[in-house]
């Protein structure tokens, strides 16, 4: 019977788990152990400050201090998500432990650290949430297991708030209360997160266009200064420009016109054609057709 319970309330966090389930994996870096030594050399750099004062009242208050200030900056560094989330989270630990000291069950060691949601959720501490949500209902089931019996595990948010306050335990309703806040405040924080990733991903991409976009306008800017070299009788700006405009839309039919072809992006400026035999020879429109040849074989070998 009393396994049929705890499985039953292994579904309850099912809600949470499924709220999880459409968020992408992160590497996350585990700040425990860095965490650990801030908080012991704060308390170390407390305590000497207190040794120096001359009464006892003196040193609890600076201590009350140091931890006031401690919290005010931990709080300062969360979002406003995260900061609810933290709360609730603590709410709802502090009143299953209370429920085991009461009936001196024993409390694990959790694994979520609320300093990790600086600066912001990611999934893999929801997870961590959620786990430690399963062991504590565990702890709950085991101290009110005849309570908890009519709890139906498939309940809304709305439906473990009416059974909330039905309760005389102040730390089971407490807990449950807590409890139904988490679910509210992970997925909160999951949509925010989602925004986050997507505003992430979306810069990506707009740096990624815009990357390329530079290296089509140096690549251009090679094409055109080395026709500009060869002194070509043709409008070079206007023969690149025109020739990667087209190329956006059909690159290889764009290409084999440019080299077998380029006066159709730029016509050829007959004026600037230099007259044979010293200057004996005018300007044909045949001269036209052979230095439109000439343009579209050097570009054809061209590497730039």
């Amino acid at each position: 019977m009393a396994e049929d319970k705890e499985n039953s309330f292994l579904d309850i966090n099912s809600n949470i788990m499924g709220r999880l389930e459409n968020i992408p994996d992160e590497t996350t870096v585990d700040l425990e152990e860095e965490e650990t030594d801030d908080e012991f050399e704060r308390l170390l750099n407390t305590f000497i400050a207190a040794e120096n004062t001359d009464t006892q009242e003196k040193k609890d208050q600076i201590i009350e201090q140091a931890q006031q200030q401690t919290q005010q900056q931990v709080q300062a560094n969360y979002g406003n998500d995260e900061a609810e989330l933290v709360q609730a989270y603590a709410n709802f630990v502090d009143a299953v432990m209370a429920i085991a000291a009461m009936r001196q069950l024993d409390f694990p060691v959790l694994s979520f650290v609320p300093q990790s949601l600086i600066p912001n959720y990611k999934p893999s501490l929801g997870r961590k949430i959620v786990n430690d949500t399963l062991i504590c209902w565990d702890i709950m089931l085991s101290a009110f297991p005849e309570t908890l019996s009519s709890l139906n595990p498939n309940s809304t948010d709305e439906q473990l708030l009416n059974f909330a306050e039905g309760l005389t335990d102040q730390n089971l309703q407490l807990a449950v209360i807590s409890y139904v806040e988490i679910l509210i405040d992970i997925e909160n924080c999951e949509i925010s997160y989602e925004e986050r990733r997507l505003k992430s991903q979306r810069k990506r991409i707009e740096r990624s266009l815009y990357e390329e976009y530079m290296r089509r306008q140096e690549r251009k800017r090679r094409f055109i200064e080395a026709v500009r070299a060869k002194n070509f009788p043709i409008d070079a700006e206007r023969l690149i420009n025109n020739y990667f405009k087209t190329a956006s839309k059909d690159a290889p039919a764009a290409f084999e016109v440019l080299t077998t072809n380029p006066a159709m992006y730029a016509p050829i400026q007959n004026e600037k054609i230099k007259p044979r035999m010293f200057g004996l020879l005018k300007v044909k429109p045949q001269d036209g057709i052979r230095e439109n040849h000439r343009i579209g074989a050097f570009l054809k070998k061209l590497k730039a």
